[in-house]
């Protein structure tokens, strides 16, 4: 269990000081020390319940930071910060909302607080713009654009992130961070290296994706297509003109449109259900047509060193180390 959570330690590190193109206008990240007790608190949500304004969590927002828990964050500048970041994350089954509260800061002068219903990551986008029911555009919401019209922001999914640029000392803001129960979660970045899960998809026209960070072996339990519901599974070539079916993606970003297609699933399967991925990111993605109720269930678990070596030296997945 140490070496599992030291590696999930060290890849949230990984991830947060990896932001270097958080828009297309940053030019750097400000170097802010968040300690390894910040980053355990990743890992320990709080259960769901809907807190009293005045008994919620509050801290100190960073210029980088991840934040796990509901509770309200103040964000004041002691000097410029021109590239700031806040990555937050909820249970599978939850969504986030964001609340703009004493927001004290100079639209004019080139200040700004928006928020992004997902995540971005060295350029790219989860969910990306396939899976997301919104088009990208829509999926940013500035405060100063928006101002007193729009002072709440509810994600689509179990995360979000907000963007925040201060010219002046002493400028600051304040946001309000609350879960919600989601009753039929789609996209999902999971908080843990180890777990498992169902997807399902009940007669919507969507793609859905689970997010694993870390390398892991998956195995997929239960598989039922609503077009295929009297067939065994398998894995055929094609399945793409099915409409209906999953695929097992693999990659080092966290946009699936850039994944590589490990496996399409769709109609049997024959053989193991289960496969390591040796890559930092894999996904289990859910095409639907919107005819049928779609369900897959799978389990996964982190990958040791010694696992991680052998698909290194078998040449396998080598997408995955080519970076």
């Amino acid at each position: 269990m140490r070496v599992t959570e030291r590696t999930l330690r060290e890849r949230l590190f990984l991830l947060l000081v990896c932001l270097s193109v958080l828009k297309g206008d940053a030019r750097y990240i400000e170097n802010n020390e968040i300690s390894k007790d910040d980053l355990y608190s990743f890992f320990n949500p709080e259960p769901k319940r809907e807190i009293p304004e005045e008994l919620l969590y509050r801290r100190p927002l960073r210029c980088l930071d991840m934040v796990a828990v509901e509770g309200q964050f103040t964000f004041t500048a002691e000097r410029p910060q021109l590239s700031c970041a806040a990555f937050f994350t909820a249970e599978p089954n939850e969504v986030i909302t964001v609340d703009y509260d004493n927001v004290d800061i100079d639209c004019r002068g080139g200040d700004f607080i928006t928020v992004f219903d997902g995540w971005v990551m060295k350029g790219e986008k989860f969910p990306s713009s396939q899976d997301h029911p919104l088009p990208v555009y829509e999926r940013y919401v500035d405060y100063c654009d928006s101002g007193s019209l729009r002072k709440s922001v509810r994600s689509s999914q179990n995360v979000a992130m907000v963007f925040f640029r201060i010219h002046n000392a002493g400028s600051s803001f304040t946001l309000t961070v609350r879960k919600h129960i989601n009753p039929f979660p789609c996209n999902v970045i999971s908080q843990s290296p180890e777990g498992s899960y169902t997807m399902v998809i009940p007669q919507q026209h969507r793609n859905c994706s689970f997010s694993i960070i870390y390398p892991v072996e998956i195995d997929v339990s239960e598989f039922s297509l609503g077009h295929y519901n009297n067939f065994p599974k398998r894995s055929i070539p094609g399945c793409g003109e099915s409409g209906d079916f999953v695929q097992l993606l693999g990659g080092n970003g966290i946009d699936t449109s850039k994944l590589y297609p490990i496996t399409d699933l769709c109609i049997t399967f024959t053989g193991p259900t289960h496969m390591k991925i040796g890559c930092e990111n894999t996904v289990v993605r859910m095409v639907s047509s919107g005819r049928f109720v779609n369900r897959v269930s799978f389990s996964y678990r982190l990958l040791d060193s010694q696992e991680l070596q052998s698909i290194k030296l078998n040449n396998v997945e080598d997408f995955c180390f080519s970076n």
